[in-house]
């Protein structure tokens, strides 16, 4: 019986992986480092730079102790407690300094963003008592509310509230007016379009907000902490300048990269749960 040679060829190409995934099955296929060991590496190898230059005499002692003098330091201030407690009152002056700063700065801004009577009212205002440095606030600050714990959190407070305020104004207001529009349309009363529209639309300024907020925080904190402050990370480090103590110093500073980072880990931490709809670029 004869053949048919009349047939469809078998595509054969088909059995060959396309470039494509070639490229990608060979890139698999090497072994990366996970990116919390590569994040890490240059603050390690900064650090290792640092103690070798310590050690060989490069760095004098007195002007950057190396840092095996500095953890031998932490290690003696977390024993006798002095370090602990300084962080504990330091933190206790940023949370309250952000709760109340934060709750003015985005009322404030719900205020001015979602009317225009209201932007009318605040924004001026708001505008213009920012424009002064709030460092430069001190005096006022004791005069008003005494030298106690008081000026510390107004001025951590006033720091915070700015910048919320400002993210969070132009989180409404770069809401798309389409989508607006489109609630209208749905017939979704004011209340509905903010809770739904608005404001989900408003969180990432929000989140922005808050990375400024926390940077700033701990700034006017170093500030807010020479007002007549008997504990603190301010006040420890104060005290060592004054016993020319640089290791302490050195101590404190990192103390506060430390917080720092953690601050914005968390902020980091909270646009993944919050804003899981909104696709960012993140490298290649």
């Amino acid at each position: 019986m004869p053949v048919e040679t009349d047939a469809l060829p078998v595509a054969v190409t088909a059995t060959i992986p396309p470039p494509e995934l070639v490229a990608v099955d060979h890139r698999g296929r090497r072994r990366r480092l996970p990116r919390w060991v590569r994040r890490s590496a240059a603050p390690v190898l900064l650090l290792a730079l640092w103690q070798a230059l310590g050690t060989t005499g490069v760095l004098p002692a007195q002007a950057l102790p190396p840092p095996s003098t500095v953890l031998a330091k932490a290690a003696a201030m977390t024993a006798d407690g002095t370090l602990p407690s300084a962080m504990a009152v330091s933190l206790q002056r940023v949370l309250y300094g952000l709760t109340l700063g934060g709750l003015a700065g985005i009322a404030l801004a719900l205020a001015s963003g979602l009317s225009r009577l209201g932007e009318d009212l605040v924004d001026p205002i708001v505008q213009m008592v920012r424009t002064v440095p709030f460092i430069g606030l001190i005096p006022l600050l004791i005069i008003w509310v005494g030298i106690g714990e008081a000026p510390k959190v107004v001025l951590i407070a006033l720091g915070v509230g700015f910048n919320l305020y400002l993210n969070v104004h132009a989180g409404i207001r770069s809401v798309d007016n389409a989508l607006v529009e489109t609630g209208e349309t749905l017939g979704l009363t004011r209340r509905q379009q903010i809770r739904h529209i608005v404001l989900p639309g408003a969180l990432p300024g929000l989140m922005t907000g808050l990375r400024y907020a926390f940077t700033v925080s701990w700034l006017a904190l170093v500030f807010g902490e020479t007002i007549n402050a008997d504990n603190g990370i301010g006040f420890l480090m104060n005290q060592a300048r004054e016993f020319l103590q640089t290791d302490v110093i050195v101590l404190c500073l990192l103390v506060y990269a430390l917080l720092g980072l953690a601050a914005d880990l968390i902020v980091r931490t909270l646009e993944r749960i919050l804003l899981p709809w909104r696709p960012t670029f993140s490298g290649t």
